[in-house]
């Protein structure tokens, strides 16, 4: 069985959780005082630790040993997705701690239905992406940023679109040496003047293959192409 993890901001010599983390150790998992468990502070360093005390709603720890984990891509991966309806963003940005990405940004397009992301549902939306990272192992959690309209993305250094009916294929004009940004539209797609825009800030559309992908489906199978290294 492999050991619990628990994302503490800080590692240091002892470490206090309360809250969720608390909560998920000693109700979920049931941890008590010796077992031994892995800590990850979602930039990159891990440690095992070691429950030396528990109360109601509150665990210590002790860390034994650190080191950095390598379980990122090696070059950033930055994830724009448009605001989908219903719980899908949820699932996307699931999916996408999974895969590596390191940034996933909702963005407002002409198309989308739903036109607004409150506090909640990013605070929700940043609760998944931890619980994720923990769930695959991962040492970093992305970063959910606030919502962004499209025409106030910044130009990046090399971009890829999703678009239907597009020739170019990723493996054709993916460079895996250098950051991507990754961008896919909601349900009704994006206008002919958002990918002009988004071909002004450096933005390559690039085709999924021959059939029409659901606006959830379209950025875990592009991110799958890069983060797996393969641009098929």
């Amino acid at each position: 069985m492999r050991p619990h993890r628990a994302f503490v901001p800080i590692i240091q010599p002892q470490v206090e959780l309360g809250g969720r983390e608390a909560h998920h150790l000693l109700d979920v998992l049931r941890a008590r005082v010796g077992d031994t468990l892995t800590v990850f502070d979602g930039k990159g360093t891990e440690g095992r630790a070691r429950v030396v005390q528990t109360e109601p709603g509150w665990v210590r720890l002790q860390v034994e040993e650190t080191w950095p984990a390598n379980k990122e891509p090696p070059h950033p991966v930055s994830l724009y997705v448009a605001l989908l309806k219903g719980d899908h963003l949820a699932e996307v940005v699931r999916a996408a701690t999974e895969l590596g990405a390191s940034t996933i940004v909702p963005i407002l397009t002409q198309h989308c239905v739903v036109r607004e992301l409150s506090e909640n549902k990013l605070l929700r939306l940043r609760r998944i992406a931890l619980e994720a990272a923990k769930q695959c192992e991962r040492s970093v959690v992305p970063e959910v940023k606030p919502l962004l309209p499209l025409k106030l993305l910044p130009p990046v250094s090399q971009g890829l679109v999703a678009q239907p009916r597009t020739s170019a294929q990723v493996r054709e004009v993916w460079d895996p040496q250098k950051p991507t940004a990754l961008l896919t539209g909601p349900e009704g797609g994006l206008s002919d003047d958002e990918i002009q825009l988004l071909e002004e800030r450096g933005f390559t559309p690039i085709t999924l293959g021959p059939r029409i992908l659901r606006a959830e489906t379209a950025p875990v199978a592009l991110l799958s192409l890069v983060t797996a290294g393969e641009g098929l």
